[in-house]
């Protein structure tokens, strides 16, 4: 006869499921994450390759020159693989992006994945440190707004908002450096470092805070700290708008929320109900919305770093849509657009990870 389960074989049978459960439960969503990810690429590797096909920028034609013979024209496309199908080109365009060759570029001469590591670190230099500020006032206002609704800080909150979304940018960094460097001479002048300090310190990571600060050279890293100030601030004031507005209507939507109620019934001040109750609650939302600002900042810096002759992918990208540059203007596309998706992706992530364990 076979011997009947002990309580603590029970008891360790269950604590194995739910071990095995626990795993497969994280597992799943991280397989989501990954598939979702992966045809999220595959869908800006297809809008890119479609621009290539419906430009009417030859790629070939750029290639040999408009006085090429027919032949070396010929020859041009059968290099670029033109003459295959579309679903065969389509394939080599992925092959060639997972390996990180996008090509040479026309307007520098150069590989455009040597030019997108030159310049793509001083966008993500200026976005981080615009966000840093954006993020810090921008919380601080939204929650200063909804502590005192209808006051004059409400007032404020809401007009400083008006203001972000509603200046244009490049409009306000002409407005910093007219003010700020050309009448009081507080700030530099445009561009990532003076002329004195741009060939005494060797790049090294291509973040000038880092390269000048690893460099022991007290005046460089106070130089490229200074240069980085003004347009930091301008985009800063960008992403302050959009982070105030959305943290302020988080915390007017949980103040009418029966746990809220039952808070000041028991004598909880406005202030600990914001910051013990209402913000743990809110905060997968106030992730998403920092996370998004960030994000549009990397795409959407081109103006600041035109307007402060920033050397970033922005002005890159800028400079190859006048030259009609294709191999550099789908580089970039597709390495912002890369950064786009992987920074939600990661968010969304997140995000799941903090509900997950507010329900556990």
């Amino acid at each position: 006869m076979p011997q009947a389960a002990t309580p603590s074989d029970a008891d360790t049978n269950d604590s194995r499921q739910r071990k095995a459960w626990r795993e497969l439960s994280f597992v799943w969503p991280l397989f989501k994450w990954l598939w979702s990810f992966a045809l999220t690429l595959l869908g800006l590797a297809l809008v890119t390759f479609a621009m290539t096909r419906l430009s009417p920028i030859d790629p070939a034609l750029q290639l040999v020159g408009d006085h090429a013979s027919q032949s070396t024209y010929d020859a041009a496309r059968v290099l670029l693989g033109l003459d295959q199908p579309l679903p065969v080109q389509f394939f080599r365009y992925i092959e060639t992006a997972l390996s990180g060759n996008f090509g040479q570029s026309i307007s520098t001469g150069q590989p455009v994945a040597r030019d997108i590591a030159r310049t793509f670190p001083a966008t993500i230099e200026l976005a981080t440190a615009a966000i840093i500020i954006g993020a810090v006032l921008g919380l601080a206002l939204g929650i200063a707004a909804a502590m005192r609704q209808g006051t004059w800080v409400d007032t404020l909150a809401r007009f400083v908002s008006l203001i972000g979304y509603s200046v244009p940018i490049f409009w306000l960094g002409l407005l910093m450096l007219l003010f700020f460097y050309a009448r009081l001479h507080w700030a530099p002048g445009p561009g990532r470092a003076d002329v004195v300090f741009q060939y005494t310190v060797k790049p090294v990571t291509g973040f000038a805070l880092i390269d000048t600060w690893m460099s022991g050279k007290t005046g460089a890293f106070r130089d490229a700290l200074a240069h980085l100030a003004l347009p930091a601030t301008v985009l800063a004031f960008h992403a302050l708008a959009s982070i105030s507005r959305l943290t302020r209507a988080a915390i007017l939507t949980e103040l009418g929320q029966e746990y809220v109620t039952t808070a000041r019934a028991k004598g909880a001040g406005i202030r600990r109900i914001v910051f013990v109750h209402i913000l743990p609650n809110v905060s997968g939302t106030l992730l998403t919305v920092i996370a998004l600002a960030y994000a549009s900042l990397l795409e959407g810096a081109v103006l600041t770093e035109t307007v402060f002759a920033w050397p970033g992918i922005g002005r890159y990208l800028t400079t190859a849509m006048f030259a009609g540059d294709m191999p550099a203007i789908l580089g970039a596309t597709l390495v912002v657009g890369s950064s786009f998706v992987l920074l939600n992706a990661v968010t969304d992530l997140a995000v799941s990870n903090i509900q997950a364990g507010r329900q556990r």
